[in-house]
């Protein structure tokens, strides 16, 4: 009878060694697979203005620091770029939720802060010295519906299902991680919230802005797509740049 109880004791342990066994080595193969986000990335060397890493064949660019704080609030920048017929092309109800991603100096956000008194901008950028030049404008302005986030290179840190629409002005084209990045946005979007993506005209190669800080219709479009969200339209009123308009179904993530 002993001898039964050890044979059967000897068989279980057997049995949880190969199972335990089993899940290492699994394990082990998950660790080792790279996440399906990392697959859609290629590397080469470097262009003079990129990173040397490639997203649906465009070069991502160098991304402008703090210090370019100036280029930001440049005066010729309101005949140049026209942001308050932009802010206006995106027909804000007053009680909106918007995110202004790479938001910068705040350029935007507050612009769009005042169109939407009972809503509120969150002002999202990974440079803690961009947000800090923010808190200072909204309290030089009593600006209370104005919310900075420090996001990070790979997630906008927005809370889920809970925005209206998201505005990126010059910014999407530097992003390190865009398929991350936007994975990120579209799951802050309620369902038919709108992103509505402004970039110079990569079309244009009289446009004095390099290269690799341009975009064409065709490849944003492809690259929107990638994460689910559907092209609505694209509206050339700006000088230079697109005015390109997304929207999420219901069927996104």
């Amino acid at each position: 009878m002993l001898s039964q109880v050890c044979i059967r004791a000897q068989v279980l342990v057997r049995i949880f060694v190969f199972i335990l066994g089993t899940l290492l080595l699994s394990g082990v193969s998950l660790a080792e697979s790279p996440p399906p986000e990392q697959a859609v990335y290629t590397h080469a060397t470097p262009s003079r203005d990129g990173i040397g890493k490639y997203y649906f064949g465009r070069e991502i660019a160098h991304v402008m620091g703090h210090r370019g704080a100036r280029w930001l609030e440049r005066k010729s920048r309101v005949q140049d770029e026209a942001p308050d017929q932009s802010v206006e092309a995106m027909r804000l109800a007053t009680t909106a939720v918007v995110a202004d991603i790479g938001a910068g100096t705040g350029y935007f956000t507050f612009r769009i802060a005042e169109k939407i008194p009972a809503g509120r901008v969150y002002a999202v950028d990974i440079q803690p010295e961009m947000l800090d030049m923010i808190r200072k404008r909204m309290q030089r302005r009593s600006m209370g519906n104005v919310i900075p986030l420090q996001g990070e290179i790979d997630d906008p840190k927005l809370p889920s299902a809970a925005i209206d629409a998201v505005l990126l002005v010059d910014a999407y084209h530097e992003f390190a991680y865009p398929c991350e990045m936007m994975r990120g946005i579209v799951r802050s979007l309620r369902p038919g919230g709108k992103v509505f993506l402004i970039e110079y005209r990569g079309e244009d190669s009289r446009i004095p802005i390099k290269r690799l800080h341009k975009m064409t219709q065709q490849q944003a479009v492809r690259e929107m797509q990638a994460v689910g969200l559907a092209w609505v339209e694209t509206r050339d009123f700006l000088p230079t740049q697109h005015f390109m308009v997304f929207e999420k179904s219901d069927l996104s993530n």
